[in-house]
């Protein structure tokens, strides 16, 4: 059977010119000049007469008008996202009909009888209506799902029963839509509650694609896609050219936005839309990842066509794009999502699971505090659990099982060959303030190496998995260490887990090297053979020895175990250098750190050796842990900051000081903590003791320089990340302390194809992740590098809104003087400086500015004092 677009050219008989569109009328001329020739053979039983073809023209045009009717009064109701179809073009043909006949002779039916076998809607704008009225942003107290489940459970049904993509789409367009914190949380819990109480085997798949990922940091399981399968995929599907695309990129800038335009544009379809489902697309995005070897550039471009040809309507379309090229840029971080699984699963269970459920009605009548308290609980679960267990593949199915309990962390506990979450050291900026924290603590200082953080795992077999901070498998990296560590077990050491400093050193010597060095290590399959940087593990800490975790007991203990139960193997394995000290030692600290800085070293770490919950901390609480659940309560958000910034514009530094004085301070412990920043580690640098702070910075988009640097891009616009929402704010522009050298390398790697012809790492267009409401940039730049930044002060600022609603409702936070110190090769974009980081670094500034003006005011007192002695 030919197809139709070859029957239309077989009808012409040649005399159509080629491309000329044709439309409903040709089709009947033909028939009526057909059926003319066969008259004079059959009168009475042949084919119809022109008089009832006519009637049937007529009965196809009164079909159209009702169909455009219809289609202009969804238009009316949906908005722009639908529009009515033109007779000629808009022809949506079910492929499993064989031909055009059955038009010409269907009876006069409503048009929803029709759209099994003829749609003359748009495909591109057609959109899933059924979860498009869902109020998935009302609060999880309000929130009903029973009231949805069974239309959607009768919708899913027709689409083999697995939860359709179009409710997570929902769900990520209204999320994108908001920059409040709680409206994030709880959209993300509503759609997580119907998954879990409609179709519970769709959760994991969901959260997967939720959180922009397939796998966890330690599978390596990556698409491998580059922009020009998708931008082939949409100029197929979409009917689009190569100028028609770039015209729409040029404009918009962001790849997703420009699939929800080029869908908009698609008019026709030869092929029915199969409707996407949440596992489907999640099982597609697997098979992009592991097809491998001949022709599977050919295997992912024919998925990628398929995903863009059935995702209905422009938003679907937008963000199977944004998931392809992993941006999808919804604020649902890995600690958003926790936070919405915890909540989740204390409103909801599946039909079969029987563990007991928080009342709503109970809640609330709670007071904010109260129910700030029993939501912090659950959170603190969940995440404890993902520290220790960083995979969703684990916590999904134990969490559908049996909700939030104490159960969850035997669970989901610690596991040799999956990688627990690092610790991490607050800063301190220098010796002084760290000696006044710790005040009345016994503590350990430690040298702090410039290499790379491993954390190492060995079973009873001597298998050994090495991991990065970032939970990357590097085992490969390292073959000299895999076959050195089951060699340092001591007597009675079966299975470890290890923390420890991989640090280029000279292995005659024991001279240690810079971490520039042991970048020129090769990253993947390394023979031992061809080593030409040697390495040295220096051991810092043990979480897990002989099938038991450690991370309940003090560093002294974990310390005492490390050094007596593992063999030094001289310039291969030792311990970091190290010393015990207290607060009434400040000589021989601040000894300990010039030999550190003297040896090559970053610094110090230094560590509390126990646990003494009696003695009060001295420090100010800022940096105690990585999230408080009570912030998330009362955030504020970028448009209220801006709504009260048209009045009278008062900060809140003072409501500030009144939620950390009320909140609730943990003791100070010598546990190890995954996944949490606490002054019970801290870390002092050389560059941190010197006359100024630095932050490590993402650079977003350039202008052209002037004179002399007007080939090169000067100044750089500078940002700092938001973690709650995902955003990149814009902080400062510096143009200090670049080479003329390092501009030749940023304009190549930035290249904007005025020159060359051709994009590199640039976009025209802000993307939409990126906070800069000041004068346009003549580039942006895809983020992708980190720079270290020294400055002299930060300050408030009516232009840049980095951190706006943290100090200030009116104003952001900026940098004075930003001077370039070099680029980060060591940090991604999840490492760079963060808007609290920058706020806290404000505080601090503003709280010793007024200790500097209080003893300035004493200062002038004693003066006033002796004069009048004089006198």
């Amino acid at each position: 059977m030919s197809s139709p677009s070859k029957r239309r050219k077989l009808d012409t008989g040649g005399k159509q010119p080629r491309g000329t569109a044709k439309g409903l009328e040709f089709f009947f001329a033909r028939q009526r000049q057909n059926n003319a020739g066969t008259a004079s053979a059959d009168a009475a039983g042949g084919p119809k007469s022109a008089s009832t073809e006519l009637e049937d023209e007529e009965l196809a045009r009164k079909l159209q008008a009702e169909w455009d009717e219809e289609m202009a009064n969804e238009s009316k109701a949906g908005g722009d996202n639908t529009r009515s179809a033109s007779p000629t073009s808009n022809l949506a043909i079910d492929d499993s009909k064989p031909d055009m006949e059955p038009f010409a002779k269907t009876e006069v039916k409503s048009p929803a009888s029709l759209k099994t076998t003829l749609t003359l809607q748009s495909t591109g704008t057609a959109e899933d209506a059924i979860t498009n009225t869902i109020p998935l942003d009302e609060s999880p107290l309000v929130f009903e799902p029973s009231k949805y489940l069974d239309l959607l459970r009768e919708h899913w049904a027709t689409e083999g029963g697995n939860a359709s993509y179009a409710l997570l789409t929902r769900c990520f367009v209204l999320v994108s839509g908001t920059s409040s914190r709680i409206k994030i949380v709880d959209t993300l819990v509503n759609c997580l509650r119907l998954l879990i109480e409609g179709d519970p085997s769709s959760l994991l798949p969901a959260v997967w694609l939720a959180t922009n990922s397939i796998s966890p940091s330690y599978i390596s399981l990556e698409l491998g896609l580059g922009g020009s399968a998708i931008s082939k995929a949409l100029k197929q599907v979409c009917g689009l050219d190569n100028r028609s695309l770039k015209a729409i990129y040029d404009k918009y800038g962001d790849a997703g936005d420009v699939a929800f335009e080029a869908k908009k544009k698609q008019s026709f379809t030869l092929r029915k839309p199969k409707p996407l489902t949440i596992k489907g697309v999640h099982q597609s995005l697997v098979k992009i990842a592991t097809s491998q070897g001949q022709g599977s550039g050919q295997a992912k471009q024919r998925i990628v066509d398929r995903l863009l040809q059935d995702a209905r309507g422009g938003e679907e379309s937008r963000f199977i794009v944004r998931t392809l090229c992993q941006h999808l840029r919804i604020g649902a971080v890995k600690t958003t999502m926790l936070i919405a699984l915890s909540r989740a699963f204390l409103l909801s269970r599946t039909p079969d699971a029987n563990y007991s459920l928080m009342s709503i009605p109970e809640l609330l009548k709670l007071k904010k505090e109260d129910l700030a308290e029993i939501w912090g609980k659950a959170e603190e679960v969940v995440k404890a659990c993902f520290a220790r267990r960083p995979n969703y593949n684990d916590l999904i199915p134990v969490l559908l099982e049996i909700g939030i309990s104490d159960e969850l962390l035997i669970r989901c506990g610690l596991t040799l060959h999956i990688p627990l979450r690092p610790m991490l050291g607050s800063i301190t900026r220098d010796l002084s303030e760290m000696l006044t924290k710790l005040q009345g603590r016994d503590f350990a200082c430690e040298y702090k190496y410039d290499g790379q953080r491993a954390q190492v795992h060995c079973d009873d077999e001597g298998k050994v998995s090495i991991f990065s901070r970032h939970l990357e498998l590097m085992t490969d990296k390292y073959p000299d260490l895999v076959e050195l560590v089951p060699k340092i077990r001591g007597e009675g050491v079966s299975s470890f887990i290890m923390e420890g400093e991989v640090v280029a050193v000279d292995r005659e010597t024991g001279e240690l090297k810079s971490f520039q060095t042991l970048t020129n290590r090769a990253r993947k399959d390394v023979e031992i053979g061809s080593i030409k940087i040697e390495v040295c593990l220096f051991a810092f800490d043990l979480m897990f020895l002989n099938g038991q975790p450690l991370l309940d007991r003090s560093f002294r203990e974990r310390r005492e175990l490390l050094r007596s139960l593992f063999v030094e193997v001289p310039h291969s394995f030792t311990w970091v250098k190290s010393l015990d000290a207290t607060s009434s030692d400040p000589e021989t600290v601040l000894d300990f750190f010039k030999n550190a800085t003297e040896s090559k070293c970053e610094g110090i770490m230094v560590k509390i050796l126990d646990n003494l919950v009696d003695i009060p901390y001295m420090g100010n609480g800022e940096d105690q842990t990585n999230e408080e659940p009570e912030k998330l309560a009362t955030p504020i958000s970028k448009s209220k900051a801006k709504e009260k910034a048209k009045g009278n514009g008062a900060t809140v530094v003072g409501e500030e000081k009144k939620r950390k004085t009320g909140s609730r301070r943990k003791p100070l412990l010598a546990t190890y903590e995954p996944d949490k920043r606490l002054d019970s580690w801290l870390k002092v640098k050389k560059d941190y003791s010197s006359s100024f702070d630095t932050l490590d910075l993402i650079p977003i988009a350039g202008w052209h320089g002037q004179g002399r640097k007007a080939k090169w891009w000067s100044p750089v616009l500078l940002a700092v990340r938001n973690e709650e929402t995902g955003m990149l704010e814009a902080v400062c522009k510096c143009m200090s302390g670049f080479t003329d050298a390092f501009y030749k390398v940023v304009k190549q790697f930035y290249d904007d194809g005025e020159d060359s012809g051709e994009r590199k790492n640039t976009r025209s267009q802000k993307p939409s992740f990126i906070e800069y409401p000041g004068p346009m940039p003549d580039v942006w730049f895809e983020p992708q590098e980190v720079w270290e930044m020294a400055f002299a002060d930060v300050t408030l600022s009516p232009t840049y809104t980095a951190a706006i609603g943290l100090v200030s409702d009116e104003r952001g936070l900026s940098l004075r003087f930003p001077r370039f110190l070099r680029k980060r090769d060591d940090k991604g974009l999840e490492d760079a400086s963060t808007n609290e980081f920058l706020a806290g670094l404000w505080r601090k500034q503003e709280a010793k500015a007024v200790t500097g003006e209080a003893k300035g005011a004493k200062g002038e007192d004693d003066e006033l004092e002796r004069a009048e002695d004089e006198e």
